[in-house]
């Protein structure tokens, strides 16, 4: 199975972090809009990703939740019918949640910096180190915990769990 080393954290001022990644960045930016659905799942996390109505991705995986550096592992799956993806599994899973982002990529080496604006949570910066097959995770822990350094991410800004897990708890706290 994939894995990658991911850390997010908050951003209180996504131009001048944009700014930041831009000026070290090998290649970006590109925007991609997702609406991520999220499915019940003993095991792990279960979301379909829709890009568009022909493009979409169900993604399953696995992440302990840490402020620092975390490892996840992941499968996914393309289709070309999202929709049709979404009730099928709505169907068999239920519906546990939804996420909707406007992502803007950049790319520095083989990690994936992502300037998120969340609907109804905020910004964020999300680092994703691609591991190689049978890579320590220690070596994408020091590639992420040097980014953050690099960028000037504050630890105090670091989240511990995912955006879902944020937007949950804060419909929580609104009832």
């Amino acid at each position: 199975m994939p894995s990658n080393i991911e850390i997010k954290a908050h951003v209180h001022d996504p131009a001048d972090m944009e700014n930041r990644v831009r000026a070290i960045a090998d290649s970006g930016p590109q925007l991609i809009l997702q609406d991520d659905t999220f499915f019940g799942c003993e095991d792990g996390r279960l979301k379909l990703r829709v890009f568009s109505e022909s493009e979409g991705e169900l993604i399953f995986y696995k992440r302990d939740d840490s402020s620092g550096p975390s490892e996840s592992r992941y499968t996914r799956a393309a289709t070309s019918e999202p929709d049709n993806m979404r009730v099928a599994l709505a169907n068999a899973n239920g519906v546990i949640g939804r996420v909707v982002k406007r992502r803007i990529l950049y790319l520095k080496g083989r990690t994936r910096v992502h300037l998120d604006d969340v609907y109804d949570l905020g910004h964020f910066l999300e680092l994703e180190v691609v591991l190689a097959d049978g890579e320590s995770t220690e070596s994408g822990i020091q590639e992420a915990d040097e980014l953050v350094n690099v960028l000037g991410i504050n630890r105090e800004d670091l989240i511990d769990v995912s955006y879902f897990d944020l937007l949950s708890a804060k419909l929580t706290a609104e009832r």
